[in-house]
């Protein structure tokens, strides 16, 4: 499989030609990714497309027909408690006991995942204050909105500090106000913990995602950053930018950063407020930044165009089934 992770300088998780046949149909065909230290990958696809099957084989819950993957330097393999030990997995349907409080729960799970009893109280209810499920640790799980249940989802997860979180479809059958609040958890992990979030929701990967892996049946379509997929298909990036500041002068400043195509008013947000979008040849989003800071205008957004990481995975998907 080539050198060993540890050797390569910070790669958490890698997979290597993995493939999955159930009876005589094929799960995975050939599947090649890996996931650096620290970093959030969104692993993108339809349902269907292989995302639970490959998170389930990086869990041990199920083998591979063939291939290998690579947990913090541990083959799944050959050392599966080691891999085990070092992952947090928030299945799509989590295994929560209804009739159980939260913090009963989360302190059973530490118990099997083999914390000391010494640190257990203490553990869990830091835990419990990141995920923000304190005010609600004596509650029901049963009782519990499909939000908090969600929360507690990540939480028991996180039991045990694990190095890597792996997370299929977090956020699904959530509110918009749910959603947001979760997106910022995970996205607060990064950096401390190698993510691996799973979705078929193109704005989850542009809002949290450092980098994504498009998936379809069964066989990897792309990897990069959205931005960077978006500008190898259609030859541009795009970018929302949102400022406080004139509109004309905030133009004629867009305009003359180097590597704009373009910049012009998306909308009016009214009180000298207005969104923009920018296509340029090449990643200026540090640029940008810095000419609205430098003007003493008010940043209040900048973020990729997710528009354009749908407009790559219909692309992507469409040319894979043709």
């Amino acid at each position: 499989m080539g050198k060993d992770i540890q050797e390569r300088g910070g790669e958490m998780i890698e997979v290597q030609d993995l493939t999955k046949y159930y009876g005589n149909v094929i799960a995975l065909s050939g599947v090649n990714f890996s996931v650096e230290q620290g970093e959030i990958l969104g692993f993108l696809g339809p349902n269907g497309a292989g995302k639970t099957t490959t998170m389930r084989i990086l869990t041990g819950f199920i083998p591979p027909t063939s291939g290998r993957a690579r947990v913090a330097g541990f083959d799944i393999s050959e050392a599966p408690l080691e891999v085990k030990k070092r992952i947090g997995y928030m299945p799509e349907n989590v295994p929560l006991y209804g009739d159980m409080g939260v913090e009963r729960y989360l302190l059973f799970v530490a118990e099997l995942k083999g914390v000391s009893r010494s640190k257990r109280r203490s553990h869990i209810g830091e835990i419990m204050e990141r995920c923000g499920i304190r005010e609600v640790a004596q509650r029901p799980i049963g009782k519990l909105s499909k939000g908090y249940r969600q929360r507690v989802g990540i939480a028991q997860a996180l039991v045990g500090d694990p190095e890597v979180l792996i997370l299929d479809e977090p956020t699904i059958g959530l509110d918009p106000k749910q959603i947001v609040e979760i997106r910022e958890m995970i996205k607060s992990f990064g950096g401390e913990k190698t993510v691996l979030l799973s979705t078929h929701i193109l704005p989850e990967v542009s809002m949290t995602c450092d980098r994504v892996v498009i998936i379809n049946q069964g066989k990897v379509l792309a990897q990069d950053t959205p931005e960077s997929l978006a500008a190898r298909l259609r030859g541009v990036r795009k970018l929302i930018l949102q400022v406080e500041g004139p509109e004309g002068e905030v133009l004629n400043v867009l305009g003359d950063i180097q590597g704009v195509r373009e910049a012009k008013k998306a909308k009016d947000l009214g009180e000298e407020k207005a969104e923009y979008l920018i296509e340029a040849k090449e990643d200026v989003r540090r640029e940008v930044a810095r000419a609205v800071v430098e003007k003493g205008w008010g940043l209040l957004e900048l973020r990729p165009d997710a528009a354009m990481l749908e407009e790559v995975f219909v692309q992507l998907v469409t040319e894979e089934e043709a």
